[in-house]
């Protein structure tokens, strides 16, 4: 891993006294599956909208697929793909129609666009299903569809936001899956999440604590560090010295 996806020197957003995010520096690799993690107001939600071009940073240093967050957060866009546990698919339209807007939102066009829908729909296992509601199917199924239509335009950077929120085991397994392909092809996946079994699968992982990165490693070596026999005991072990609650 030597080609840099995501750099950040000393990045802060402060908001009116409150520092949410607090000068935090690391780096991120192309095809490396980075979990992002924190307690709730440890500042790692603000962290993520600045890289994805949703807030200017206060200040600090950052850039994501080559371009800058201060001056080139339209580019940023473009190059990335994004999916939210709280919103992803639109409801009210088949499966087949929400892969051809977000298709149609990330730039893809006419015979590309159609060759792109036909082979997530292969590959999903949905082609029989295309012309049904997102409402009528499976949670887990909702999650495997928004992120394959989060990567539908092959980005240098997936960012995915509590992506297995609310799904079972087995599902979010299997969900993982997916994750581990998209990285194969060189996707960079940088995943927040709660669940800390699914921190034993990234590559890396970043614990923040007040809006400060406290860790920054692989998870085997995290464990030893914090003499862990978990990721779960090595979270718990940062998180009580969390002081705020709110982010």
């Amino acid at each position: 891993m030597n080609n840099k996806v995501i750099q950040t020197e000393n990045l802060t957003k402060t908001f009116g006294d409150f520092t949410a995010v607090n000068t935090i520096s690391f780096d991120v690799y192309e095809g490396e599956i980075f979990g992002f993690l924190g307690a709730n107001g440890a500042g790692k939600t603000t962290a993520m909208r600045m890289l994805s071009g949703l807030s200017t940073p206060s200040s600090g240093k950052a850039s994501v697929a080559g371009f800058d967050v201060y001056r080139q957060t339209e580019s940023i866009k473009k190059n990335i793909g994004y999916m939210s546990q709280k919103f992803s698919l639109y409801e009210d339209l088949t499966i087949r129609e929400n892969i051809e807007l977000f298709g149609g939102i990330y730039g893809l066009r006419g015979r590309l666009l159609q060759e792109k829908k036909m082979a997530l729909l292969k590959n999903l296992e949905l082609e029989d299903d295309q012309m049904k509601l997102v409402s009528s199917i499976p949670l887990g199924w909702k999650q495997k569809l928004a992120f394959s239509i989060a990567i539908l335009h092959e980005p240098r950077v997936v960012f995915l936001d509590e992506p297995t929120g609310g799904v079972d085991p087995i599902t979010r397994r299997k969900f993982w899956d997916l994750i581990y392909a998209a990285a194969a092809k060189g996707i960079t996946v940088f995943v927040t999440t709660h669940y800390m079994d699914e921190a034993e699968y990234c590559n890396r992982v970043s614990i923040m604590v007040d809006g400060k990165i406290e860790a920054l490693d692989s998870p085997d070596r995290l464990k030893i560090t914090h003499a862990a026999g978990s990721m779960d005991e090595v979270f718990q072990q940062l998180a009580r010295r969390a002081v705020r609650k709110a982010d």
